[in-house]
């Protein structure tokens, strides 16, 4: 029964900027991002200038907050203070959630990628092995567990930039494709049905992927009840990861488009592996394949550890069965590490089932759980501003720019992605999924948590039944 006292504070500024870095760089980039550019073409890099700056929007809001109350459990503990028990129970699972979704993409996307050097294998034994190893990875001490992701962060960080400089460097000396007849540049961005070839609706239904692939960066303020320093750190993180990831998704993908006809891209798995294979590096190739691995389990490790710590916090709170707020030795809250695990088995199932169709799936419910976190964070925010003294308001050391203006566009601009999922027969799906699993956490916040936070001994039952 050895209990830790808490959670250590054993992360420093250059672990969470990597965390972030490695939670938002991953499979919506190295996979995913075929499937945006088959939507929209050369126009999505619109898409991701416009997600990329509502991000930042919310990004800057959990920031504000972050630093003014840094806590374990963070936006799901801000939205119970600002906007009631319910809303904060809602966003802390919808999050658990997301992590769970996107971590079941990273997986799958994992599966895939090992298909590369071994097509003959089943992709659900992939998946299951990396299931187990990020698991283990995940029970160990916090500071273990940063510093691993740092350096996987780092590793894709540096083949991204290594990418950008060889492929700019390929279209400065004018080599052409090894077998084809394409000439390598930025003609392809307009030469293959023009900038825009599937029109407005195409560059809007890119959001549906392209917003996925932002997913995981609000792990900053996760991290705020175990960083060293959160006053500091978090804004340097914050302020810092933005404009990283929009120079790595929109120049790596400018370049992409430019050594490649857009509309082969994404034929043959991860179009960074198909671009080195079709210029006939065929060593390049399987360098980019390791570091594409590498990404999804980086991304697979931040999704494990964002949403064990938001279930942390949740049982704190009395959201969560209690057995998730216990502790190891090291500080780790155990059991939600279990649990994530045993849920990214549903990951092993779905490919073993559909090994077709589970990205798009995938991908889009968790765009819908993304979009729900994100807006409540916003919404939290604007509740938090409105309770505060004039007074209170000059004193917050992290303020979010463009106040009012800005959180509110970015709240509309949230609202017209749920209108986006809806619209398109693929992601509908996803708009149900989301709907059901909003409308059952409702459910269970009146059935279980209410009674339980209203006292009385008749609720102590259901409380142990989720133990």
């Amino acid at each position: 029964m050895q209990q830790a006292q808490g959670l250590k504070r054993g992360l420093s500024a250059r672990h969470i900027r990597f965390m972030a870095l490695g939670s938002a760089i991953g499979t919506g980039l190295f996979y995913g991002s075929a499937s945006a550019i088959q939507m929209a073409g050369p126009a999505v890099l619109l898409a991701y200038l416009i997600g990329g700056a509502a991000v930042f929007m919310v990004m800057r809001a959990l920031g504000e907050m972050a630093v003014h109350n840094p806590v374990a459990g963070s936006f799901g503990h801000y939205a119970s203070t600002y906007l009631g028990p319910m809303a904060g129970f809602i966003l802390g699972w919808t999050y658990a959630f997301e992590m769970v979704i996107v971590a079941i993409a990273d997986v799958t996307a994992f599966g895939i990628y090992m298909g590369f050097w071994f097509p003959e294998v089943a992709r659900w034994i992939w998946v299951l092995g990396i299931v187990f190893l990020i698991g283990g990875l995940n029970l160990c001490n916090v500071r273990v567990f940063g510093e691993m992701e740092f350096w996987l962060s780092l590793l894709k960080v540096g083949a991204i930039v290594a990418m950008i400089l060889a492929g700019l460097g390929i279209m400065a000396f004018g080599f052409s494709q090894v077998g084809s007849g394409h000439a390598v540049g930025v003609s392809n961005l307009f030469d293959h049905g023009g900038f825009m070839p599937n029109g407005v609706s195409g560059l809007i239904a890119s959001f549906a992927v392209v917003m996925f692939a932002f997913g995981g960066i609000e792990i900053i303020g996760v991290t705020a009840g175990e960083a060293k320093d959160p006053q500091r750190v978090i804004p340097k993180a914050i302020n810092a990861v933005p404009l990283r990831i929009l120079l790595f998704y929109v120049l790596t993908l400018l370049v992409l488009m430019c050594l490649y006809p857009w509309p082969q891209i994404g034929s043959q798995g991860s179009p960074f592996v198909q671009i080195f294979s079709n210029l006939g590096i065929g060593s390049a190739a399987a360098v980019l394949n390791i570091v594409v691995i590498s990404a999804a389990i980086s991304a697979i490790n931040s999704d494990i550890f964002g949403a064990g710590r938001m279930m942390y916090g949740l049982a704190q709170h009395g959201q969560a069965p209690r057995g998730f707020g216990k502790l190891s030795k090291h500080g780790v809250p155990w059991m939600t590490v279990v649990v994530m695990g045993a849920a990214l088995l549903v990951g092993v199932l779905l490919n073993y089932l559909i090994p077709e169709n589970v990205f798009l799936l995938i991908a889009s419910i968790a765009t819908f759980a993304t979009v729900w976190v994100w807006l409540m964070i916003l919404v939290t925010q604007v509740a938090m501003r409105r309770s505060m003294s004039r007074e209170e308001v000059a004193q917050l050391k992290f303020p979010v720019p463009f106040w009012p203006y800005g959180p509110a566009m970015a709240i509309a601009f949230m609202v017209f992605i749920f209108g986006v999922l809806g619209y398109f027969p693929d992601t509908q799906a996803a708009l149900l999924v989301g709907v059901v699993w909003v409308v059952f956490l409702v459910a269970s916040y009146l059935l279980w948590c209410k009674p339980r936070a209203g006292g009385g001994e008749p609720v102590r039952e259901p409380a142990e039944l989720h133990r």
